[in-house]
């Protein structure tokens, strides 16, 4: 009888200072987290600041007059851009055509009175319907980058002309690639 009772006096106890012991381990490895913590550096004294030795003042040189060039005349915009070409079935610009529509913006950007035009095109590849979408949607997506690198939208229409118009044979995978594009072109 003696030992149950220590058995379970031993398990009261334990019970009582569970929760106590549990806080203890917390704060004793709080405290030895703190310990590793790197310690920051102390900053260094400044060096001792001397007085630099003054010159006699020279006199100032006479003032020469400047003779005022002509400000260059802005250079004038290129207009003959690159197509910008699409993966099959895809109205999503690729990322190497970003560096294109930069210096198509560039240039734009030079004469923002002129107005343009963003033919879209296709492949053959599908039926007329989803290439006439497929082209829009592709002059779209050369508009709205243009807009977003600072074009006004109104200097810009588009046109789909689908698979009316290849600038090559449909004939190989090379040509289908050349006609999957966005010709910009200037309104006269």
């Amino acid at each position: 009888m003696k030992d149950i009772l220590y058995v379970y006096k031993n398990k009261l106890l334990m019970k009582i200072l569970r929760p106590h012991v549990l806080l203890a381990i917390i704060g004793l490895m709080t405290i030895s987290l703190q310990a590793c913590k790197t310690k920051k550096i102390a900053a260094k004294p400044a060096p001792p600041v001397t007085k630099p030795v003054e010159e006699p003042a020279k006199p100032e040189p006479a003032p020469v007059e400047k003779k005022e060039e002509p400000a260059p005349a802005p250079a004038k915009p290129n207009y003959a851009f690159d197509n910008i070409q699409f993966e099959f079935n895809s109205g999503v610009l690729k990322t190497a055509s970003f560096a294109v529509l930069d210096q198509v913006a560039t240039e734009m950007k030079k004469d923002e009175s002129v107005k343009f035009i963003l033919n879209g095109h296709s492949s053959a590849e599908g039926t007329a319907e989803h290439n006439m979408s497929l082209s829009v949607d592709r002059a779209n997506s050369v508009k709205s980058y243009l807009v977003n690198a600072g074009i006004p939208a109104a200097n810009m229409s588009i046109k789909g002309f689908g698979a009316t118009q290849p600038m090559t044979s449909n004939d190989t995978e090379e040509g289908k690639v050349l006609n999957r594009r966005v010709e910009i072109r200037k309104v006269n």
